[in-house]
């Protein structure tokens, strides 16, 4: 039975609405298909806005909104409603910095729709086929120099290598830049770096406003599993947590759910909504 109090639903991506092998279930695409004519439905990820349109049109979802890397990039289906980009003088010392590290640390560049990778290396791979899209090859100090020319920057830098070096990148962008970027560490080989002031809350707030005026957060059913999710969670008028979600996103959220294995975002939509 559909719950009045719902309004608009939210669900993170990797760890909450894709199974173990990053797919979506049957499942989860029927329950999603049947409420995407009653309810605006939200994808917001730390991913890049390619590969959530991929996620949307599996789902029935493509004239839906979208928030793509953490909150720094929100997108209708025809326009741009919030974009927040990495200041570029942060992103070339990141790059000096791998350089100066025999380049260890791999840096995935992302830009709106754009993905730039040094070479096509392990890590590189890796995200190509949990994401299902395709990088492009060139030295990082070219993409840089063609954004410098441009007068953009990154949306996102994803940092990845073995545990050992991911540290000292951490350190590195805490010591010197915890001011300007948001490091989160999703795996100990893995760092995703966006703009400080911007998460996934005050990017569905934005969304709301623009979009969706007569939605406040509280008429929101959200859902999420790991600490980037944990404003959207709180701010949430309905805050669902997958059960394989960390211990403090469990303990924060209102609501809890079965994992992402066993449908749980089907599941708690079909329970509320249907």
């Amino acid at each position: 039975m559909s719950n009045p109090s719902i309004q608009l639903i939210c669900s993170d991506i990797d760890g909450t609405l894709l199974d173990k092998d990053r797919e979506l279930s049957k499942k989860t695409s029927a329950v999603f298909q049947q409420l995407s004519t009653k309810f605006p439905i939200v994808l917001i990820s730390s991913r890049m806005p390619k590969s959530l349109r991929l996620l949307q049109q599996a789902l029935g979802i493509e004239n839906h909104p979208l928030i793509a890397y953490n909150g720094s990039l929100v997108r209708t289906e025809n326009e741009t409603i919030w974009s927040q980009e990495i200041p570029l003088d942060v992103l070339a010392a990141m790059v000096d910095f791998v350089e100066k590290q025999q380049n260890k640390i791999h840096l995935s560049l992302y830009y709106n729709d754009e993905w730039w990778v040094p070479r096509q290396d392990y890590w590189a791979k890796r995200e190509a086929h949990n994401t299902k899209v395709i990088p492009a090859i060139r030295p990082l100090s070219a993409t840089l120099e063609d954004w410098r020319k441009r007068k953009i920057s990154a949306h996102k830098v994803m940092c990845m290598g073995e545990a050992i070096d991911i540290e000292r990148m951490y350190a590195f962008l805490s010591e010197n830049f915890a001011q300007d970027v948001h490091a989160y560490r999703s795996k100990d080989t893995y760092i995703e770096v966006s703009h400080k002031m911007q998460d996934k809350a005050s990017a569905l707030e934005l969304l709301l406003q623009k979009k969706y005026p007569t939605i406040g957060l509280a008429n929101v059913v959200a859902f999420g599993d790991n600490y980037n999710d944990a404003t959207l969670l709180e701010k949430s008028g309905w805050g669902v947590a997958v059960a394989n979600a960390k211990k403090e996103i469990l303990n924060l959220a209102s609501y809890q759910t079965e994992s992402n294995i066993n449908d749980g975002v089907a599941l708690f939509l079909e329970k509320h909504l249907l």
